[in-house]
């Protein structure tokens, strides 16, 4: 929806610019499940390897890394790697922690056009509260995948985000089709 009373600058003039609302990631914005304190213990990308791999939505478990289904997807199918060890940066990593997520990012990408015949892909770590980071302390690698219109008149006009399929079922699929 375009809100024409927010088209003006300061001074009242407008500034060519529409505003899209999507109320839908309100939740995501608000915070909600998300740690009030990284030092807490509270850390979701900690607590997930603790519990079974349905409640925890795994994909797929690693030595050093594990994949898993985002809470607040930006599309179906939207997996984040994860390393075990609660690090917020990067360049943190150890050689064989960067080269694991490395791996597990290609099977991710592997496992999800085969089963689901995505077109292309969004891959990417948002480093720091300023770039967009929604869990800054602990990194995570997102692969979003992407189909020809997925991005259609629905979550604008309709202010609704279709997920054809529930996140339990998602991670089913993407599990058992996980290579061994």
């Amino acid at each position: 929806m375009v809100d024409e009373t927010l088209r003006q600058d300061g001074v009242g003039q407008p500034d060519a610019l529409d505003r899209l609302w999507t109320p839908h990631r309100m939740a995501y914005i608000r915070g909600e499940n998300k740690p009030s304190d990284a030092s807490s213990g509270e850390c979701p990308f900690c607590r997930i390897p603790g519990l079974d791999d349905e409640a925890g939505l795994v994909v797929h478990r690693g030595e050093l890394a594990f994949v898993v289904l985002n809470l607040y997807p930006y599309a179906p199918g939207h997996l984040m790697v994860c390393p075990y060890r609660h690090i917020a940066d990067y360049t943190e990593t150890t050689d064989e922690e960067a080269a694991e997520i490395a791996d597990l990012t290609r099977d991710a990408m592997r496992v999800v056009r085969s089963s689901s015949g995505a077109a292309g892909f969004n891959i990417g770590m948002n480093q720091g509260h300023i770039a967009g980071a929604g869990i800054a302390a602990h990194l995570h690698q997102h692969v979003v995948p992407r189909w020809p219109g997925d991005q259609n008149f629905m979550p604008i006009i309709g202010r609704t985000k279709t997920l054809p399929q529930l996140l339990s079922e998602t991670r089913e699929l993407f599990a058992k089709a996980w290579p061994a």
